[in-house]
């Protein structure tokens, strides 16, 4: 059966009031798993609170007990690989293990120049982000010291202790829907595969193009978990679906229309249906992009619909 997480926009007004009542009412209301987007600020003004990925994380370890989470996903345009190992490895360790590891090559470029990193062209980035991989999993797997010599990062004797509790530490997701560059890379180091924003027509195909990868790393599918993040509008009857589709879209588009964008829209049986279809597509966890951080209550209604209609 999918997985239903949430996952929300973290660079939309979070704040540590907001993430400590979301993060709880996800566990309560049963869904699988919370994840939220790492960046410091919108692709566009006005700025609004942003709150810290990994302190937040680490909040979230200690205080639920039950839901996975994560980076979805953290950029290594700004995030040290080493570093970001370390943190994931104790974060991963202090929830008793329910950190799924999101990584991504960075891409809004407005966060990299208000705030000093380079983000190199798209040729560069990914190199980069290679190499940060690599460095991420050498020190996650190996109980010895290891070397590295790239053009970004090195390693000398690098080990980190204590030793993740988690062997090789936590599942490195790589989200994306390149062809020519991320599924050769969720293909080579992902422990999970995350789609975005597709139709499950779309996902089928580069589900599909992921297995062909993965059969050139002598890999099986089953080695990498599938899952896709999708835009997320709810409403409790179809006049509210309809208000909510018009605020969305200053209403130039249809419920239709934004589904052939990627996003479920609709009543709680009509997103569970959409949800199915996903499943079919093979889609073994889906988060639904929650944007609206203080409805509670709309997150709470859509958990009693959904999640009632996938048992």
């Amino acid at each position: 059966m999918i997985e239903i997480a949430i996952m929300i926009e973290g660079q939309n007004g979070l704040n540590w009031p907001r993430w400590q009542h979301l993060a709880l009412a996800v566990e309560e209301l049963g869904f699988v798993g919370l994840y939220r987007s790492d960046h410091y600020t919108n692709a566009n003004p006005p700025d609004l609170d942003s709150l810290e990925l990994w302190v937040s994380l680490a909040w979230l370890a200690s205080h639920t007990k039950t839901i996975e989470f994560g980076p979805l996903v953290s950029p290594l345009s700004f995030r040290d690989p080493t570093m970001t190992a370390r943190m994931a490895a104790a974060v991963d360790d202090l929830s008793g293990g329910r950190l799924n590891l999101g990584l991504g090559a960075g891409w809004q470029a407005r966060e990299h120049k208000n705030f000093g990193w380079e983000l190199l062209d798209v040729t560069d980035r990914f190199h980069r982000f290679q190499e940060g991989l690599d460095v991420i999993t050498l020190l996650l797997e190996n109980d010895e010291p290891v070397d590295y010599e790239g053009e970004y990062y090195r390693l000398e004797e690098a080990i980190l202790l204590p030793r993740p509790q988690r062997a090789g530490g936590p599942p490195i997701v790589i989200g994306g829907n390149g062809v020519k560059l991320t599924l050769p890379l969720a293909a080579r180091y992902a422990n999970e595969w995350n789609g975005v924003y597709v139709t499950p027509d779309r996902y089928a195909e580069l589900n599909s193009r992921l297995d062909e990868y993965l059969q050139h790393r002598d890999r099986k599918p089953s080695d990498v978990k599938r899952s896709i993040m999708v835009g997320c509008e709810f409403g409790r009857d179809d006049q509210e679906v309809k208000q909510k589709v018009k605020e969305r879209t200053s209403g130039k588009q249809t419920q239709a229309e934004l589904r052939e964008r990627g996003l479920v829209v609709g009543t709680a049986e009509e997103i569970a249906n959409q949800i199915n279809a996903y499943s079919r597509a093979g889609v073994q966890r889906i988060m639904l992009q929650w944007l609206d951080l203080d409805d509670l209550t709309g997150l709470e209604d859509l958990a009693k619909g959904i999640l009632h209609l996938q048992e």
